[in-house]
């Protein structure tokens, strides 16, 4: 859906604006536009994913029940992730530490940092993920939710196989 009726352009990194004076470009994306797409114990909401932004960034609202476990520690070789607690407590990994948050924390993430996320408390928890610049990460999110809608048994291989397609590697 475009704001008044102007689809935005594709931006240069390198001159995102040159034109003298500003134009009508942004979109508004209201409550309940956005895909919810639950992922087990954990629900990913697609704010504004790369898709919506021109490959800009991506931004996810992720939210999980108590106890919901998370990826393990692993990188990204060609985006940042930068995680934003809403609510109650995340335990973000960074390294080899694993952090307890409480809301109002933020974690960032630059290319081949290692991290992992987990709720290891018994109360839910809500943060937003942004990625820079936004890869269609939408699409790993969905394989990830098939796998389990399907009851599907990855081997090792398929597995490794899977997060490599979407630039995700396990730290050893």
């Amino acid at each position: 859906m475009s704001f008044l009726g102007t689809e935005s352009a594709a931006v240069d990194p390198q001159n995102p604006y040159t034109a003298a004076n500003g134009q009508v470009s942004a979109t508004y994306h209201p409550v309940g536009s956005q895909r919810v797409l639950p992922l087990g114990m954990s629900t990913a909401t697609f704010a504004a994913p790369g898709s919506a932004t021109n490959g800009e960034y991506g931004l996810f609202r992720w939210t999980m029940k108590p106890w919901a476990g998370g990826p393990g520690p692993h990188f990204h070789r060609t985006f940042s992730e930068a995680f934003y607690v809403l609510s109650g407590s995340v335990q973000l990994r960074s390294g080899d530490d694993n952090i307890d948050t409480r809301p109002g924390d933020f974690l960032y993430v630059p290319p081949g940092g290692i991290h992992g996320f987990a709720n290891v408390t018994d109360q839910p928890a809500e943060m937003l993920i942004l990625f820079s610049p936004g890869p269609p990460r939408e699409r790993y999110f969905e394989e990830l939710a098939e796998v389990a809608e399907r009851g599907l048994t990855l081997s090792e291989e398929e597995w490794i196989d899977l997060f490599a397609r979407h630039d995700q590697y396990l730290a050893t």
